[in-house]
């Protein structure tokens, strides 16, 4: 009865516990002021009162309010009313207060998780048009997972442990019950050991669970890529059998990506007089510019010109001080009524940039996910594509693109050419309009540049616009239409690369050309 009531409180404190706490710390790290507040405010209070106090001030809410009532306050709206004696029954006591000081605690643990995922991986989420809800529980949160669960297991130990001192609410959980027996028969260093024998098996068990618990999370960093022990138990729980990402992909001879892509006519970029500072360092000064449909257009400039943020701006990660980005005539995070501009809300946000994909310096793809999951994701979560016709999809285009053989791998588990390439996968696979590179091969290895480059130079043939930062001048020279050329945050020479690499007219675009041929 006593060791029931242990466990029983126990699990359900740890569930409550732990989801308040998610609630809580999500609420910490969101751009929200009150919410951000709010939940420091908990924070701080639960954290502070101890938990003894906790439990006895709960306890004795019958002295001070007769009633619990739920209403809208300050109105005589009332929805409800219950006797606060029967309704805070001691066991219920012991939960709610155990799950309030568990939810404040954990809740750090969550945040602490939470911070340590790579800012990569946010950009990554935002780039696809995730959802705030689909970032934080399908993207962030399963990578915070490795950093969460030591500690948060730590706390559910100490909570099972913590549970002996409802012993003051007279509750009969297993601390209690030992007690009572050993002021009956005197016995009580025996029934104490007893006690702890008990302790120890629960502690044995919880550890077992978080073994399990982290070879699953951690099943994109294991060498081992098979299923989890947990894989398996769910998948013998629906009856079902092995899912299609799990099925072993046969060799598929490499298909022409030109035939398959390309929104003719599509995807014309118009940026004009942006403007971008990171406190008083000036980013992007009154940057204007024009690409055409299914143009290829090339970056190129010194480190810090300002490449890279000017990319970012085009879709809308990184927001301009000044001025406006259009694709095909629709504004970028923006929309005008009149003559004036408002910041579009997120959702507003997320669909626009679906038509813009973005390829990373560093692939940024999802580490517990496998290149095929990587790949569908956006397509099912975004644009609401039956998941056995995203899966078909990402197939034929890891078949294009390539390795169509490593469909089922982790990303650990892939080369670094392979990866940038499941990357340009993943960015295709919502048909984007406008394609952008960011320094798609300072990341690689001399000898796997080549097998990115050709990629991106069979998409060049397919009248997708591609927007390309680069540091491989011959690359640009032979793929782009046009050549930018960036210094200072500012745009000082634009123009086809047989012109600008062979006769530049700004000064500066001569001297740069100059080092780097």
């Amino acid at each position: 009865m006593g060791l029931g009531r242990t466990l029983l409180l126990t699990a359900l404190a740890s569930v409550i516990g732990f989801l308040l706490g998610g609630v809580l710390a999500f609420a910490r790290v969101s751009k929200s002021p009150l919410l951000s507040g709010l939940s420091w405010g908990y924070i701080w209070l639960l954290r502070s009162i101890p938990l003894i106090v906790l439990l006895l001030v709960l306890n004795n809410l019958g002295y001070l309010y007769a009633t619990i009532n739920i209403g809208v306050p300050f109105t005589n709206i009332l929805f409800a009313q219950f006797d606060t004696v029967q309704t805070l029954s001691p066991f219920s006591v012991a939960l709610i207060g155990l799950s309030l000081n568990q939810a404040a605690f954990s809740s750090e643990i969550i945040r602490g998780g939470i911070l340590s995922v790579d800012q990569g991986q946010h950009e990554a989420a935002a780039a696809l048009g995730l959802t705030r809800w689909r970032q934080g529980i399908h993207i962030v949160l399963p990578r915070a997972m490795r950093a969460i669960l030591p500690s948060g297991f730590n706390e559910i130990i100490g909570l099972a442990k913590a549970t002996s001192i409802v012993y003051v609410l007279a509750l009969p959980e297993l601390f209690y019950t030992v007690q009572v027996i050993y002021r009956r028969n005197l016995e009580v260093i025996p029934l104490l050991m007893v006690a702890t024998v008990w302790y120890l098996i629960i502690m044995i068990v919880l550890s077992s669970v978080q073994y399990f618990v982290e070879q699953h999370f951690a099943k994109g960093a294991r060498g081992d890529a098979g299923p989890t022990a947990i894989d398996k138990a769910l998948r013998f729980l629906a009856r079902r059998p092995l899912d299609t990402t799990d099925t072993p992909a046969t060799n598929v001879a490499r298909k022409p990506l030109s035939a398959a892509f390309g929104n003719e006519g599509e995807g014309r970029v118009d940026l004009h007089g942006i403007n971008k500072s990171f406190g008083a360092n000036v980013v992007l000064d009154n940057v204007s510019l024009t690409i055409a449909p299914g143009e290829v257009t090339a970056i190129i400039g010194p480190s810090g010109a300002g490449k890279s943020t000017l990319l970012r701006t085009i879709n809308h990660l990184e927001r301009a001080d000044a001025g406006v980005v259009s694709i095909d005539g629709e504004l970028i995070g923006y929309e005008r009524r009149g003559d004036v501009l408002y910041e579009l809300k997120e959702p507003a946000i997320r669909r626009r940039r679906s038509a813009v994909g973005m390829v990373f310096q560093s692939f940024n793809l999802f580490p517990h996910l496998t290149a095929l999951e990587n790949i569908i994701e956006a397509p099912v979560s975004v644009g609401g594509v039956p998941r056995e016709e995203a899966i078909a999809d990402a197939r034929d285009l890891l078949a294009r693109v390539g390795p169509a053989d490593k469909a089922d791998a982790y990303p650990r588990h892939l080369s670094g050419g392979q990866q940038q390439r499941v990357a340009i996968a993943r960015a295709l696979a919502l048909r984007p309009k406008v394609l952008l590179f960011d320094e798609p091969t300072s990341a690689l290895d001399p000898e796997l540049v080549g097998e990115v480059l050709d990629v991106i130079k069979e998409l060049a043939k397919s009248g997708t616009t591609l927007i390309i930062v680069t540091h491989e001048i011959g690359f640009a020279r032979e793929v782009a239409d046009r050549v930018v050329f960036m210094e200072g945050g500012k745009v000082l020479e634009v123009g086809p690369p047989e012109r600008l690499f062979s006769e530049p007219s700004h000064p500066r675009t001569r001297e740069f050309i100059a080092k780097v041929l």
